[in-house]
Parts: structure tokens; C-alpha cells; sequence
């Protein structure tokens, strides 16, 4: 007799890093529960008894993303010693983190849901507001750049990091589409180019 409920062996956290895979390769819409129950190893009882909605395992698997996949870009941000390097530490580390064979191409929060949908649009939004959330911590940075002399006073630092903010998800997307550290590398370079003109040249 088939055995029912939740195994014996469960791990959540390991169940919710395969479903974040599936999520991450397939998108929120095109990952079916037929995708994520084989991947995570449970029969859809035990999913939603653990996990409740797909919705909510897509929102739990954001935020296992974030602290996970995550922080392999974010760490080199909080302890770069420059606002500087903290945007160069931001690209290149992405260019290495998109690019990992052991992983899915690209961004989760970047690729998975970008098209508005009736049944997802809630999806949408958080995701909408997780990019936002990024553009405001890199703001931040450049504050600091600011208050330390970095950056001119006159800088535009939205601006400044909607740019880079916009680098990173073009890199997501050139990733996804099979491009190699290498290239992302000599993307990240060429936006690092126009840093001087960006935080220090009147009228910016």
C-alpha cells in the first residue's frame, strides 16, 4: 500500500530548495504541481499540509532565495569597502552566480513571473516589489558614498541605481539565453565604464 501523507524522512528545507529550482527554471506559471511534487519528493497532500498553497511555496521559495542564492551577490555588497566596489563586487558577482552550471540560469526573482496574469498577478506584484527592494539597497550604498565623498552631492543616485539595477536583470536574461561568465563579465565591465561620469560630472 502506497504510503500517504507527509514521509517519514521529510525535509522542508531540502523539499523547498528543489521547489525553488523547478520555480526558478520553469517560472511561477509554467511550474505545474506534477513539476514540483517529483522535484521535492512528497505527493501533493504532504505539499500542502507543509507548504499550503503553491502560491505560498512560491513565496516561501522567494524568500529561501534570497537567503540563500542571494546572499552569493549581496555579502560582497554590505562588505565592500567603497560604494565603488560594492557595484563592482554587485555585477561580478552576479556574472559568476547567473553562470553556475550546478544552478538554473539567471535570476528567480528576475525571470519567473514577469507577464501579468489573473491568476498571478499577486505573484507579480510581489516580485515587482522584491526588484524594487533592490534599486533602494543599492541606493543606500550610494548614500554612503555620498556621506563618505565618493559620490558627488549632485549625483543622481536613483538614477545611478536603476542603471545598475537594469545591468544586472539584462544580465539575468543574457544568461538564461545560454552567455558565459565571461561575456556577463565584460558586460558588468563596460557599465563599471561609466561610474566616473555617473557619481561625479555635473549634471547627471
Amino acid at each position: 500500500m502506497a504510503e500517504r501523507g507527509r514521509p517519514r524522512s521529510f525535509d522542508k528545507e531540502a523539499a523547498l530548495d528543489r521547489a525553488m529550482e523547478v520555480f526558478w527554471r520553469l517560472g511561477y506559471e509554467g511550474a505545474s504541481m506534477a513539476d514540483l511534487t517529483a522535484a521535492m519528493g512528497i505527493a501533493s497532500p504532504s505539499l500542502y499540509a507543509a507548504f499550503g498553497s503553491k502560491e505560498a511555496l512560491f513565496r516561501q521559495a522567494l524568500e529561501h532565495y534570497r537567503a540563500t542564492e542571494g546572499r552569493e551577490i549581496w555579502d560582497g555588497v554590505e562588505q565592500a569597502g567603497s560604494a565603488h566596489d560594492a557595484m563592482r563586487n554587485y555585477l561580478m558577482d552576479t556574472a559568476r552566480v547567473f553562470t553556475r552550471r550546478s544552478k538554473p540560469a539567471g535570476c528567480l526573482i528576475v525571470l519567473s513571473a514577469l507577464h501579468p496574469a489573473e491568476r498571478s498577478d499577486t505573484v507579480r506584484q510581489t516580485l515587482i516589489a522584491m526588484r524594487e527592494s533592490t534599486v533602494e539597497a543599492l541606493r543606500e550604498r550610494l548614500r554612503q558614498g555620498v556621506a563618505t565623498g565618493e559620490i558627488a552631492a549632485h549625483a543622481n543616485l536613483d538614477a545611478i541605481a536603476r542603471y545598475y539595477v537594469t545591468v544586472q536583470q539584462g544580465m539575468s536574461i543574457q544568461a538564461r539565453d545560454g552567455a558565459s561568465r565571461r561575456d556577463l563579465e565584460a558586460i558588468a565591465q563596460a557599465a563599471l565604464a561609466a561610474w566616473p561620469a555617473l557619481v561625479g560630472a555635473s549634471g547627471v
